[in-house]
């Protein structure tokens, strides 16, 4: 952490001109995160023709059903394995922000849900233990995580080939705790121990989102991302990055939001 015998101090008029500076970048960086967006909306769809089943609250689901009668789908790869005792912990906070805003994207044509391959039962249970309400569905007996990238199989992690955000990587991925670029990244091993499991099981798992669309009966994938891609869906980072210290990451310094002590 940056003291205060290590930072400058000036004056207000000092401050206002460094201010300004900064905001002509500021401002150049939110045209150029404008252009990404009009780009990443401009990507192929690839029609998809294999038939993925999932099991909801409700029961049996169809990709296409997954839609719930609007037109686009964003899912969450959230990392929740069929060995976890308990959901990823760094998953789960950027979750915790998910039931402010998917009633805003369902008004909107779009359903947000969870995906995981862990059992429903353990899904709805951890659902309940949180306090969410969003949609979770499991993909367990599917193909569906594998074929999007976020989980992997014990022979492929044994083969040091592993397909993740877009790279072949030598082993499975630190999930979103040792991205590279992030300065002082966590221990992907606590994490580990806190959906317990060993780390060559917890990272069978890996983060990642999705989106597709609904036409005429045939669904499309649209985008994906993973990693450090996933940055901007955590709310909590966001914040830290506008905070005097920043993310100040020097360890494992966040729980899931019901094992803080008060």
């Amino acid at each position: 952490m940056t003291s205060l015998k290590d930072h400058k101090i000036g004056t207000r008029e000092e401050w206002l001109a460094a201010r300004l500076e900064l905001l002509k970048a500021e401002k150049a960086l939110t045209r150029r995160s404008d252009e990404l967006v009009q780009w990443r909306q401009r990507l192929p769809w690839v029609r998809i023709d294999k038939e993925y089943h999932f099991k909801t609250d409700d029961g049996m689901a169809s990709l296409a059903d997954l839609f719930r009668g609007r037109s686009q789908l964003l899912i969450y790869h959230f990392m929740f394995g069929p060995e976890y005792t308990g959901g990823c912990p760094a998953c789960s906070a950027i979750a915790d922000g998910f039931n402010g805003f998917a009633v805003h994207l369902e008004h909107h044509d779009v359903a947000m849900i969870a995906v995981s391959r862990a059992p429903i039962a353990a899904l709805q249970a951890y659902k309940r233990r949180m306090g969410w309400t969003f949609t979770w569905a499991s993909s367990l007996n599917s193909d569906f995580n594998y074929d999007f990238n976020t989980s992997f199989t014990e022979e492929q992690q044994r083969s040091g080939s592993i397909d993740y955000n877009y790279n072949t990587l030598g082993t499975t991925p630190d999930s979103e705790t040792g991205s590279k670029g992030r300065q002082d990244p966590l221990d992907p091993g606590d994490f580990a121990a806190m959906t317990g499991t060993d780390l060559p099981t917890y990272t069978r798992e890996a983060p990642g989102m999705s989106a597709f669309a609904l036409s005429d009966g045939v669904v499309y994938h649209t985008y994906s991302t993973y990693a450090r891609g996933l940055d901007a869906l955590w709310g909590m980072y966001q914040w830290l990055d506008r905070a005097p210290h920043g993310r100040n990451e020097t360890g494992l310094w966040f729980r899931r939001h019901d094992e803080y002590m008060s």
